[in-house]
């Protein structure tokens, strides 16, 4: 454990509070031009799941907890669990449902991740930015509607739904952002 103040948490960041340990969802720190500055943590405890958020004071300080940062490559699906390979040691690491929530569907065979390890479990995943994904699914074109200015819904070839620009048609390759889905671009093929 190390002790660092509030406001250098980030994101990803383990943190021990009261004995359990909290993946950092987001920080923000507040400077209200009176009063004391502070730091507030939305997290999610890792033996459950449960989300709560916390404020500080930006200068106070918080148990940081070790945590191992290291590349992994995606191999399978077994039930609730992902199986990650570490390429240098080729230890098998698996990582709960729990941990990847909305990211899952995302993951692609061979997919290089960051996977945060602590005392031998995984308690958190980084996944690329952006992902090539087909578009299995979508309405037909409009006549006339213009090219730009909106977007119709797509399923894609990970069951997941987004919005892209009318002149995309099933079978067409996108790239969209692991974080939320959202349509970045046609895929450079």
């Amino acid at each position: 454990m190390t002790k660092v103040i509030a406001s250098t948490v980030r994101k990803g960041n383990i943190l021990e509070v009261e004995g359990k340990l909290y993946a950092v969802l987001s920080a923000e720190s507040f400077f209200p031009g009176k009063g004391t500055p502070t730091t507030q943590i939305d997290m999610r405890r890792l033996s459950d799941g449960v989300k709560t958020t916390q404020r500080y004071r930006t200068t106070e300080q918080v148990e940081r907890a070790y945590v191992e940062d290291r590349e992994h490559s995606y191999l399978y699906q077994d039930g609730d669990n992902y199986v990650f390979m570490n390429p240098e040691s080729f230890e098998q690491v698996p990582v709960s449902l729990d941990v990847l929530g909305d990211l899952a569907p995302y993951l692609q065979e061979g997919m290089i991740c960051s996977v945060s390890v602590h005392e031998g479990v995984a308690v958190s995943i980084e996944l690329p930015q952006r992902v090539t994904l087909e578009v299995v699914e979508t309405e037909p074109t409009v006549k006339g509607q213009t090219a730009s200015s909106s977007y119709k819904p797509a399923i894609l070839s990970n069951g997941v739904r987004t919005g892209v620009p009318g002149h995309i048609v099933p079978g067409t390759k996108i790239v969209v952002m692991t974080a939320d889905g959202s349509y970045v671009e046609r895929a450079k093929d």
